[in-house]
């Protein structure tokens, strides 16, 4: 295993298939195994936090697919229904990034085109998978309440670890809860204290869940570890301080109130805990990027012998057209994952420098994106290689080829520089613009192998500049959707790509997609649920 604490490989606990209806959003365990029996010692604890993270990493029990955490009916395909899968779905194949070939996936036809409805499958994918998570993290939280620890007779040190793991289960809650509040906004909202399985949850405004966010990720800051020093795979303060800081940096896309000095205050916090930028760029989505702790700040762990699924990395990798499987380290691409051509015109250098971030496929690739369920029309990424940095096969490298070792990154460094330079132009405190450029131009020296070719000046660091610059430097990373509409230009006619709107030109759209709707399933079952305007 690539650590000690590989994600996602013990105990099973809450292992019953998730259904469509909030009456089931907090579950009960419907195994033989007891509360007191997993819980009656320490490793017990860690093995039940092992599935709050797994939960990220698998779609069920059994490698592939089998017994599935969500049910069929919300997902017919068990491989769909990995957290990354499908987040990366609407973060990405509704943007100028990405667009997927196969038109009879379930749930496809409608993202690129803004048409989806109530009723599609991976928006409400998303939405259960994210519920799962927090119902395993809210049994965690109630089972490690400081009068549960003492009344099984837990002291000293295990007491310590176990209120760690606490505020770890309480960071993974909030995660899924600012992930169901950036795309549906208005969700059902359970945690610790809500009834098991009575009663119907209520339904929490955007403006609130948002304050509940803020208000939990401060309230743990004193008890996680402190940053850098957690096992590989586990959160600790900087997680969170980063999570804090992408929630500012959207606080008026949220609540309408601009919060860019909170996110200034929460980034330098992670730059001054010893981070720095890894400095070969391509090395960041490789099967050995567990080594890249200079940038790393909380990683999803994929493991070609222990979180074998569909999705995840293995979709990344896999799923790009045409690269051939000794460049993916795969048995060979599906045929699916393109770029519009508009995303690749990002990287284009009036200079005729080289953009090392452009990471194309393009032989039997044409750039123009004319059809949209035509896997030869828009170039393929490579930027996800299930190889080591040294080009060899991945450390439990699959000999079928199947599945990828890849770690996904959720937060790193990188983003962090790019909050602080955008909260800084659009007027927060406690940072100057000198710094934001600085920064900037590290992105972009690590861009161009070392050399300031393609460093710009503080005249061309504006914020049109920053929105190009987090497309080149996170694409992939499931940013697109959020960053867009944060620039009201996700479903305005100000930026248009193809295939936005439905139409190989691009159109604007009706700005009820700016969110996604609550699944028909929940509101016909919980008269508590109030649909989102326009749907």
């Amino acid at each position: 295993m690539k650590t000690s604490y590989k994600i996602g490989l013990v105990l099973l606990l809450l292992t019953a298939g998730f259904v469509a209806c909030t009456k089931k959003l907090d579950l009960v365990p419907t195994n033989d195994v007891t509360a007191d029996a997993v819980y009656s010692t320490a490793q017990g604890y860690k093995q039940a936090l092992a599935k709050a993270y797994g939960a990220f990493a698998l779609t069920g029990n059994t490698g592939g697919t089998g017994s599935p955490d969500i049910s069929t009916q919300i997902i017919n395909d068990e491989g769909n229904s990995d957290f990354l899968r499908l987040y990366f779905n609407l973060q990405e194949l509704t943007t100028d990034e990405a667009a997927w070939s196969w038109q009879n996936d379930a749930g496809i036809r409608g993202l690129k085109e803004m048409s989806w409805s109530a009723n599609n499958p991976i928006v409400n994918g998303v939405y259960y998978r994210a519920f799962f998570q927090i119902t395993v993290c809210n049994d965690f939280i109630r089972q490690s309440t400081d009068d549960k620890i003492a009344s099984r007779g837990f002291t000293g040190t295990d007491a310590e670890e176990i209120k760690k793991y606490r505020a770890e289960a309480r960071f993974l809650r909030a995660y899924q809860y600012w992930v169901l509040m950036d795309l549906f906004a208005n969700p059902p909202f359970v945690d610790e204290n809500s009834p098991i399985a009575t009663g119907l949850p209520k339904q929490i405004s955007r403006a609130d869940l948002y304050a509940w966010i803020e208000a939990e990720l401060t309230a743990i800051d004193g008890e996680l570890a402190e940053p850098r020093t957690n096992e590989y795979g586990r959160a600790d303060k900087a997680a969170a301080w980063a999570l804090l800081a992408r929630l500012y940096l959207n606080a008026k896309v949220y609540t309408g109130t601009d919060k860019n000095t909170e996110a200034i205050t929460w980034c330098k916090r992670i730059i001054d805990a010893g981070y720095t930028l890894h400095p070969d760029y391509r090395e960041l989505t490789l099967a050995d990027n567990n080594l890249n702790a200079d940038e790393n700040i909380f990683m999803i762990a994929y493991d070609a012998q222990y979180t074998q699924n569909w999705g995840g990395t293995t979709y990344l990798a896999h799923g790009p057209a045409a690269v051939p499987g000794d460049i993916s380290g795969t048995s060979g691409t599906w045929g699916g994952l393109r770029h519009p051509e508009q995303f690749t015109d990002l990287f284009e250098d009036p200079s005729g420098n080289t953009d090392k971030r452009a990471q194309f496929y393009t032989s039997g690739q044409n750039k123009q994106m004319t059809e949209l369920y035509v896997s030869t029309d828009g170039y393929s990424s490579n930027k996800y290689r299930n190889k080591t940095r040294s080009g060899d096969p991945a450390p439990h490298a699959d000999p079928n080829g199947n599945w990828a070792d890849i770690d996904f990154p959720l937060f790193r460094l990188g983003e962090i520089y790019l909050i602080f330079a955008e909260a800084v132009l659009r007027g927060g405190s406690g940072g100057s613009q000198d710094e934001a450029l600085d920064y900037i131009n590290e992105l972009r020296t690590r861009a161009y192998d070392g050399e300031t070719d393609g460093n710009i000046t503080a005249g061309e660091l504006n914020l049109d500049f920053i929105l190009d610059e987090r497309g080149r430097e996170l694409y992939y990373e499931a940013h697109r959707r959020t960053d867009l509409i944060r620039y009201n230009r996700f479903t305005t006619e100000a930026y248009l790509w193809a295939w936005k709107g439905g139409v190989q030109a691009g159109r604007g759209a009706d700005a009820k997609y700016n969110i996604f709707p609550l699944p028909a399933t929940d509101l016909s079952s919980n008269p508590n649920l109030h649909q989102n305007s326009g749907y």
